[in-house]
C-alpha cells in the first residue's frame, strides 16, 4: 500500500474518531478561518457579524465567534480558504475507564521501628482491602502493631510470622475498607541482633496491596534520597557537563504550559540571577507580572528544564544540578488551564507570540509537552502550521509523543509534524546504577504517523521524574499519591521526557549556538542508542524507539550535523507547495510496518525491567558479547553492523580524547 494511501485511511480514522460538535443555527460557534491574510478573513467575519476571538497572522487566520448562518455568510464571500468548526469549549472528561483507581504513595515514611504508607482510593465508591503482602528487613525484627486507617489487624493475624515476611487474606466481610485514603502502619519491634549501621531503604520493603474487585496497588523502589538528588541528570550524563560549566547560560527556553510557580530554584539560575525573561497568557492574551499556574505541569516541566538547586551528596553540594539546563533563560507561556486543557487557538496564538518576540528575548527552544489527537494532514492542522513557522524561524521545537500507547499510530499532534523533534519516554526502574533494566513504557505513544513518518525521533528519560508543583496545584490536589515527603512531585509521561531534552538542547545551544534546528535533531538523533538484543536485531520497533535513547554525553561528543531533515523542506510545506510522507507502509489487514527493517526488529515484546537480552547502544552490546564470549559480529545485517558503529564511536572518543583533553567526558 502507498504512503499516500496509508495517510488517507490513518487520517480518515482520526477524523471520524474526532468529529466536532455540532451546534444548533442560533448557537454561536468558535470556528478558525484560513485565508490568504488574516487582516481579510478578519474584516469578512466582522463585517457578517462575528466576533474576533483571536488575530493568528501566523497562519494567515482568525478565530472568531459566530452563528451558523453568519459562518455561511463569510464562506460566501469567497476569502476564506480553510475553516474548522466547532472549536469551542471541550467535552468534560469521561470517567475513567480504569476499574481500579488505588494507588499507594510514591514515597514510604520510615522513622525508628515504623513504616508509614498512605493509600488512596480515587474511586466513589470505598475499595475493600482482599490480600496484603508486606516484606521488610529482617534487621527491624516482628511486627508488633499493624492497622490501615483506623482498623487494627488483630495481632493473632501476624505474631506467628517469620521476620521480613507477612501475607493477609480477607473475605469480603473482614477486608479492611478505604473510604478516600487511610495509611497503612506498621511498627516493629527489632531483635536483638539487629543493627542500624545503614539506614533503611525503601527498596528494602516490599507492599502489594490487593483489592476486591481486581485491584491492585504496590510500593515502588524509590531512590535513595530522591529530595537532595533528581537522578536524571546522573543518568543521562548531564552531570559532566554541569561540572564543566555548561549549564545553558545565554539559552532561553519558552515553555508553552500552565504557567509557572514562582519558586527560587525557578526564578534564579545557579548564580542568584533572575532568569525568567517574560511571562505571556496566551488564554488571555496579555502579558503578566506573574503567570499563576493552577495545575502544576507548566511549573514541572520547567524545573525539569531547569531547576537550580543544588544536588547534594550526604548534605553537601556536588557541583551539578537537579535541573538539566540550571541556568537557561525561561520564557513562560500559558495555554493550559487548571484541569489541564488547552484550547487549539490559544495553542496557536502562543506560538504566534514566540516567533514573534523570538529576537526580544533571542528564544531557541520552543518546549511543547502537549499531545492532541490528530484532526487533519499534519501539514493542515493549525498548531503545526504555527510550529513550522517557529523551526523556520530557527527555534527548536520540541514536543512530547503522547502518553497513548502501546498501540501504533497513537502519536499526537503536534508530536506528528516532520519539524519538531518528537520524544516518547523511558523508565530507568528507579535503578540509576545500571540501564539493563531501563526500558519503554506501555504508555509512550507509538509511531507512524498519518502520513507515514516514523516517530517518535528519540526516546528521553521520562519515568517518574522529579521536581517543582505549587502546594495547591490540582495536581498536587488530585494526585497526592505523586508527592514526596519534602513536597516535590514525582511524574511519569512523554511530557516530561520532552522537557528533559528541551533542557539538553539548551546545553546544545550554549556550546555550539550557530546550530540551526536541523542540526540540533541531527545532533540528538545520530548520538542516540537503539536498544538491541544479544542477537542483533533491535529490541523495540522504530516506531517505539526513533533512533533511540539519548544521553546528553553522547549528544555531545558524537552527535553530528548535517543529517537533520534532509528529506524535507519546510518552506515549501509552509507555502503549500510541497508535503511530504514518511516510509511507513499498511498491509491488507491494516498492520503498519517499516519496509526493509521489519526483519531486524524481534519478533518477541522486550521485558519490562530487567532484560538478560536488551543493551542500550553498540557499545554496551558489543562489549557484552565480548564478556560472554561470543562473536561481536553475530547478528549483522544488511542495514545495520554494530561493531563497526562500536569502532568508528570508539575511535571518535579516543580522538576526541586526544584533542581536548579538557572537555566534557563522554562516559557512553
Amino acid at each position: 500500500m502507498t504512503h499516500r494511501k496509508l495517510a488517507a485511511i490513518l487520517t480518515a480514522a482520526f477524523l471520524l474518531a474526532f468529529q466536532p460538535g455540532m451546534a444548533a443555527n442560533g448557537e454561536a460557534l468558535h470556528v478558525l478561518l484560513q485565508g490568504d491574510s488574516s487582516d481579510i478573513v478578519a474584516s469578512a467575519a466582522e463585517e457578517n457579524g462575528g466576533v474576533i476571538t483571536h488575530q493568528l497572522p501566523i497562519i494567515n487566520a482568525v478565530g472568531a465567534k459566530m452563528t451558523r448562518q453568519q459562518l455561511d455568510a463569510v464562506l460566501a464571500t469567497g476569502v476564506v480558504h480553510q475553516h474548522m468548526d466547532d472549536l469551542g469549549d471541550p467535552d468534560p472528561p469521561t470517567d475513567d475507564p480504569v476499574a481500579c483507581r488505588v494507588r499507594g504513595q510514591i514515597e514510604l515514611k520510615i522513622t525508628d521501628g515504623h513504616i508509614i504508607w498512605p493509600v488512596y482510593n480515587k474511586k466513589p465508591e470505598p475499595a475493600r482491602m482482599k490480600t496484603l503482602e508486606l516484606s521488610w528487613p529482617e534487621s527491624l525484627g516482628r511486627i508488633v502493631e499493624l492497622r490501615l486507617g483506623e482498623v487494627v489487624i488483630p495481632a493473632s493475624r501476624y505474631e506467628h510470622a517469620p521476620p521480613g515476611l507477612l501475607k493477609l487474606e480477607f473475605t469480603e466481610a473482614t477486608g479492611p475498607v478505604i473510604a478516600t485514603r487511610a495509611d497503612l502502619r506498621v511498627t516493629f519491634s527489632p531483635g536483638r541482633d539487629a543493627t542500624s549501621e545503614e539506614p533503611t531503604q525503601q527498596s528494602g520493603f516490599k507492599i502489594v496491596a490487593r483489592f476486591f474487585g481486581d485491584c491492585e496497588t504496590d510500593l515502588v523502589p524509590g531512590y535513595t534520597n530522591n529530595h537532595e538528588d533528581y537522578y536524571y541528570n546522573t543518568v543521562a550524563g548531564v552531570d559532566p557537563l554541569h561540572l564543566e560549566g555548561i549549564r545553558g547560560q545565554g539559552v532561553p527556553v519558552a515553555i508553552a504550559d500552565s504557567g509557572l510557580w514562582e519558586h527560587p530554584a525557578l526564578m534564579q539560575d545557579s548564580t542568584g540571577k533572575l532568569k525568567v525573561l517574560a511571562r505571556y497568557d496566551a488564554m488571555t492574551d496579555t502579558l503578566d507580572k506573574e503567570l499563576v499556574d493552577e495545575s502544576g505541569h507548566g511549573t514541572h516541566m520547567t524545573s525539569i528544564i531547569a531547576h537550580s538547586g543544588p544536588t547534594l551528596k550526604n548534605g553537601k553540594p556536588t557541583g551539578t544540578y537537579k535541573g538539566v539546563a540550571p541556568d537557561a533563560g525561561i520564557v513562560a507561556v500559558k495555554i493550559l488551564d487548571r484541569a489541564g486543557f488547552a484550547h487549539m487557538l490559544d495553542i496557536v496564538r502562543a506560538i504566534q507570540w514566540v516567533v514573534d518576540n523570538r529576537e526580544k528575548y533571542n528564544i531557541r527552544v520552543l518546549n511543547l509537552s502537549i499531545a492532541q489527537q490528530p484532526r487533519w494532514h499534519y501539514w493542515e492542522d493549525p498548531v503545526n502550521q504555527a510550529a513550522m513557522r517557529a523551526w523556520a524561524a530557527g527555534i527548536v521545537v520540541v514536543a512530547a509523543a503522547g502518553n497513548e500507547g502501546p498501540d501504533p499510530m497513537t502519536i499526537g499532534s503536534p508530536g506528528n509534524l516532520p519539524y519538531a523533534i518528537t520524544v516518547g519516554a523511558v523508565t530507568d526502574s528507579w535503578t540509576p546504577e545500571t540501564r539493563d533494566d531501563d526500558y519503554i513504557p506501555d504508555f509512550s505513544s507509538r509511531g507512524p504517523t498519518p502520513s507515514g513518518h516514523v516517530k517518535p525521533d528519540i526516546v528521553a528519560l521520562g519515568g517518574h521524574m522529579t521536581g517543582l508543583i505549587h502546594p495547591e496545584s490540582s495536581l498536587a490536589v488530585d494526585q497526592p499519591e505523586d508527592l514526596l515527603l519534602t513536597g516535590e512531585y514525582a511524574s511519569t509521561g512523554s511530557s516530561q521526557a520532552a522537557a528533559f531534552i528541551s533542557g539538553l538542547v539548551a546545553l546544545l545551544l550554549q556550546l555550539e549556538p550557530e546550530l540551526t534546528p536541523d542540526d540540533v535533531k541531527c545532533k540528538l538523533t545520530s548520538s542516540a542508542e537503539p536498544a538491541i538484543n544479544r542477537d542483533g536485531k533491535l529490541a523495540y520497533s522504530p516506531f517505539a524507539q526513533g533512533y533511540g535513547y539519548v544521553t546528553a554525553s553522547r549528544a555531545v561528543t558524537l552527535g553530528e550535523t548535517g543529517c537533520g531533515n534532509t528529506e524535507f523542506d519546510v518552506m515549501a510545506d509552509i507555502r503549500g507547495e510541497r508535503h511530504f510522507y514518511g516510509p511507513a507502509a499498511m498491509d491488507e489487514k491494516g498492520n503498519t510496518s517499516l519496509p526493509g527493517v521489519e526483519s531486524i526488529i524481534a519478533s518477541e515484546p522486550s521485558e519490562k525491567g530487567m532484560s538478560a537480552t536488551r543493551k542500550w547502544g553498540a557499545k554496551d552490546h558489543i562489549e557484552r558479547m565480548a564478556k560472554e564470549g561470543l562473536d561481536p559480529s553475530a547478528g549483522k545485517n544488511g542495514l545495520f553492523d554494530w561493531q563497526a558503529l562500536y569502532l568508528m564511536e570508539k575511535s571518535r572518543i579516543e580522538a576526541l580524547s586526544r584533542g581536548n583533553s579538557d572537555g566534557p567526558p563522554a562516559d557512553r
